[in-house]
């Protein structure tokens, strides 16, 4: 985001500022003798001298030196407009040490015993401490916010990773989910090209709590594809919904302290939209870019811009970015994997006798397992993302502040989505008792990786479907200086996510009777079918079906929250704060079926050959033609509620905290501490639908639990350069939105379905954790940091799932497909609390420039990351414990960036690799369903042409990295494997 100044510390030397003083016969002279600078405006945080006194340096355009070792001193909260001295004086009071103005900068020496009412210097080295020069510096770019995140970490107290503006605006990152993979212990899943959702630490999205300008929030967006779990209704917050563009820092702390929400297990994901105070005054900037992929034709544009004044005690500041994005993903799938029946009369000749035998007559688990529905899928979306900001700052004094915050973002999606299926009337999705009859086949264990048949009813499907999330936020941050030792700040404000889903209509085409194969057997784990028909001959397809669907979600979040800060002396200060949550989950979704079986006839001009990228091409039906032609309901209601799907959670949280701070020190080093607890109180209600054995009927659900959750977090100096922190902490995290539920979804299939109840009456995860973390930091130019951690989950909710007719179930018939009995085998999946699990890892992050190296090499540079974490709970499956690694774990995950960078221009490229990991328990004989490894390499590229003039290219998913979902931890059974192509952008970006 431009040029920013910077105030960093050399190490000890005979600065140059000295030398000029003497070689030019200047002197100093005492503060009050000198001219006094015009007042200025300062706002420096309370924390370590040595990075207090670089923030004043770029303040108050002044160098600073210094002839004592400030090591382990503390410099005071500076806020307001001052003269430079009086904030220097302030800033360095109850330190022991005296200011004066030299030739345009201040020199800091030893206080006079008379002239200092503070204790002691911290060291006894002063006297003979070689002068420290706090000298100003450009930061620019790319390595430039290295350097600033780095700071950050090391002055931070717990455990956390920053992210700033400068690396999230000019890294290629669609969306803000993608800018955080950079983190160690980060990863994101995927959908549709784009990052979605975050995984930390080994822990999937449900456990990390997402903070926006100082208050939890939560969102909910869609998927286009059913394997991917379609509407996300879930507690995770859906990173997609904004581009990275609107956010100059995000912080992720994974070491838990009890003045922050409980709720984070994993950690919390803190974001910061930028504000007017954050430049020295005005500031504009307007980013222009066109976006094009691979697999798409034309391109969309991506804008972004950001003005932003001050005006004495006040400051406002307007942000905005839009961009367009078209994307197809398409590749193949099966619905699943099921053990089949095949009756004697469905097979030919030429199948084998032993084959034969064991389709026939094989019972339980000896049962031969196929692919359902073998399929060429298309999914193609133009997405509309649109983020608006606006900050409005008063600073009367350093003693008063006053933040509001707005904030409202759109991501919208229009889709098209195109399939070809072996799922007809008498398709390939269970038993093969109809029609079909089964000519070759190779079965490997126990699994059909390869048949041909004749009979078999093919269909093809085309949905459009548009939805759109809608989020919304004000909050309100405040504090204020009550006296020289007590402190107030408050926070209270207001989020709402709106999703809706109101189109979402299907027509279904039958091509009956077809000779077709399958081979799952080839290179690569790409499916290949054969058809014995043309595909695209419009006069081979009939209608078949036409479904209607509407879906709506809403996450509701106000909070209110009061802190105390008492200082207790130099070195201690006490925290205590009150704080409420309301949290408020409703949705629905609807659904409207109508099965044609051919009649009426279709017309050719309401089919077409699919006309986005696919394996194939194939017919499909016009939806709105079809549905003109029909009159098909497309405006549903209550009426159409699918079974489980109306429910609303409300949660009400009270909670209370005191916590100690210490800043002092051990053995001669630096040490900073805090410990506290932390109670919290939540009452849940649940209301939804539940079965009552003939219909659905209302039901009402209550639940309440507490809790005291202890923390501890040290950060101590070894060295001038060594910063080992240790870490222990109790926390939770609530138990997922459809787990707690009073209903019941019943997900029909044609090969069976699912039914997965809910239970209100759940306890939340419940973790103890520890961690340390030594880091190593190399002046300007790099870090080192190794982290261990160990969680040990006292309560974790798991999935028991069996199998049972559906007639068993007590569930009414109604909600089956059409043609189904009550003696059909389901799935039935319940959330329970478990004995628990553990997880633990470790972390490894590096980064250097390369400044050892010769001209012009030693503007190379490197960032990378390395995290190992291992985790397994039992799973119930059919009454038996089964061990599975945590849902969402990837055991090895690094990121790794190559950069070259110099004033004028600069170019990196990026790795981001994410292990194989579980996204569920599995179904149908499958143990384990998830997703295969990935590895996405991005890069970027930027010459500044001068005058605020910068040109950008950047690529993203160079190498069209497959997306590869499997069922069964063992037997690997292909589920998908999908593709969405390359996206470049080139662009400019102006700053004034």
């Amino acid at each position: 985001m431009g040029w920013r100044k910077a105030a960093l510390l050399t190490r000890p030397s005979l600065p140059a500022f000295a030398t000029a003083l003497l070689l030019s016969g200047l002197t100093p002279v005492h503060a009050q003798a000198e001219i006094r600078a015009a007042p200025r405006r300062f706002d420096i945080s309370q924390g370590d001298l040595a990075n207090a006194l670089r923030i004043f340096s770029q303040q108050a355009d002044a160098p600073v030196m210094t002839f004592v070792d400030i090591r382990g001193k503390r410099g005071r909260r500076v806020f307001g407009v001052l003269r430079p001295e009086n904030a220097l004086a302030l800033l360095i009071s109850g330190e022991g040490l005296r200011m004066r103005p030299v030739a345009g900068g201040y020199v800091l020496g030893q206080a006079d015993p008379w002239d200092a009412a503070s204790p002691p210097p911290a060291s006894t080295e002063a006297a003979d401490a070689a002068p420290v020069e706090v000298e100003q510096v450009i930061v620019t770019g790319f390595r430039g916010s290295l350097a600033q995140a780095r700071d950050l970490k090391r002055q931070a107290l717990g455990a956390q990773d920053v992210i700033l503006a400068e690396d999230i605006a000019a890294f290629p990152d669609l969306n803000l989910a993608e800018s955080l993979q950079r983190i160690p212990g980060v990863t994101i899943s995927r959908d549709t090209g784009e990052g979605r959702q975050i995984a930390l630490r080994g822990l999937g999205p449900d456990f990390t709590r997402t903070q926006l300008n100082g208050m939890e929030v939560s969102a909910s967006t869609a998927s286009g594809f059913d394997n991917r779990g379609s509407v996300s209704r879930t507690r995770a917050f859906d990173y997609s919904i904004f581009a990275s563009e609107l956010f100059n820092r995000v912080t992720v702390r994974k070491a838990y302290a009890v003045d922050e929400d409980e709720g984070g297990v994993a950690g919390t994901v803190e974001l910061r939209t930028a504000k007017p105070f954050d430049y020295q005054g005005f500031k504009a900037a307007l980013t222009v870019k066109a976006l094009g992929n691979s697999v798409t034709d034309g391109v969309t544009p991506r804008l972004a811009g950001l003005i932003s004044d001050r005006w004495g005690d006040v400051g406002l500041l307007v942000s905005a970015a839009y961009s367009e994005s078209d994307v197809n993903e398409y590749g193949y799938r099966n619905w699943g994997w099921t053990p089949i029946n095949v009756a004697a009369a469905n097979i030919g000749p030429g199948v084998s006798a032993t084959d034969r035998d064991r389709l026939v007559n094989a019972k339980g688990d000896a049962r031969v397992r196929a692919p359902q529905a073998q399929t060429y899928s298309t999914w193609f979306d133009h997405r509309a993302r649109l983020g608006l900001t606006a900050a409005l700052q008063y600073r009367p004094s350093a003693d008063t502040s006053l933040d509001i915050d707005l904030l409202y973002g759109r991501l919208s999606n229009g889709r098209d989505e195109f399939s070809l299926a072996s799922a007809g009337k008498n398709g390939l999705t269970g038993d093969i008792l109809g029609t079909q009859r089964l000519n070759s086949v190779v079965i490997r264990g126990d699994d059909m990786v390869q048949a041909a048949f004749d009979g078999v009813d093919l269909r093809t499907e085309h949905k459009h479907s548009t939805d759109s999330t809608v989020f919304t936020q004000v909050a309100v941050n405040g504090r204020t200086r009550l006296s020289r030792t007590l402190e107030v700040s408050g926070m209270v404000g207001h989020s709402r996510s709106d999703f809706e889903g109101p189109v979402f209509d299907k027509v279904f085409l039958q091509a009956s009777g077809k000779a077709f194969a399958f081979d799952l057997r080839g290179p690569g784990r790409d499916g290949v079918n054969t058809y014995g028909f043309d595909p695209t001959d419009p006069d081979a397809w009939s209608l078949m079906r036409a479904d209607t669907r509407e879906d709506a979600i809403v996450n509701d979040f106000t909070t209110g929250k009061m802190d105390l800060l008492y200082t207790a002396g130099p070195r201690s200060v006490w925290k205590a704060g009150v704080q409420y949550k309301l949290f408020r989950n409703d949705g629905y979704q609807r659904r409207n079926r109508v099965d044609y079986d051919g009649t009426p006839v279709l017309p050719a001009s309401v089919k077409y050959v699919s006309d986005q990228r696919s394996l194939i091409p194939y017919i499909v039906g016009d939806v709105d033609a079809v549905y003109a032609l029909l009159g098909q309901k497309r405006d549903l209601s209550q009426a159409d509620d699918q079974p489980g799907s109306d429910y609303s959670l409300t949660e009400k949280t009270a909670a209370a905290y005191i916590q100690y701070q210490f800043d002092g020190e051990l053995a001669g080093r630096r040490l900073r501490a805090d410990a506290g607890l932390r109670y919290y109180n939540t009452r849940l209600t649940s209301a939804g639908m539940v079965s009552n054995g003939v219909t659905l009927a209302p039901a009402v659900i209550a639940h309440r639990y507490d809790g005291v959750l202890p923390a501890v977090n040290l950060a101590w100096d070894l060295g001038d350069d060594v910063v080992l922190r240790l870490g222990a902490n109790r926390d939770i995290s609530r138990p997922s939105l459809a787990d707690l539920r009073a209903a019941a979804s019943v997900d029909a299939a044609p090969f069976g379905g699912t039914i997965t109840v809910g239970n209100p009456d759940l306890r939340p995860f419940m973790a103890n954790s520890v961690e340390a973390s030594l880091e190593l930091y190399q002046g300007r130019v790099g870090a080192f940091a190794l982290s261990v951690f160990h969680k040990t989950m006292e309560s974790f909710i798991t999935m028991e799932t069996a199998t049972a007719p559906y007639g068993s179930t007590g569930y009414p018939l109604q909600f089956l497909n059409p043609g189904q009995t009550g003696s059909i085998i389901y799935n039935v999946n319940q959330p329970v609390n478990g004995d628990g699990a553990t997880i633990s890892g470790v972390e490894l992050a590096v980064q250097r420039d390369f400044d050892f190296l010769p001209t012009p090499f030693d503007r190379l540079g490197f960032t990378g990351n390395i995290t190992y974490a291992h985790g397994r709970s039992d799973v119930i499956i059919d009454g038996k414990p089964v061990s599975l690694d945590l849902m969402q774990l990837s055991p090895w995950t690094w990121n790794a960036t190559l950069y070259y960078e110099t004033g004028r221009w600069g170019a990196r490229i990026s790795s981001a690799y994410r292990d194989g990991y579980l996204d569920g328990a599995g179904g149908n004989g499958n143990v384990g369903s998830g997703f295969h490894a990935m590895n996405n390499i991005d890069a970027a590229a930027h010459f500044n042409a001068g005058r605020g003039l910068k040109v950008v290219i950047e690529g993203l998913n160079l190498t069209d990295q497959a997306i590869d979902q499997f069922a069964d931890i063992a037997a690997d059974r292909l589920l998908a494997r999908t593709r969405s192509g390359r996206t470049v952008t080139l662009g400019v970006a102006y700053e004034f």
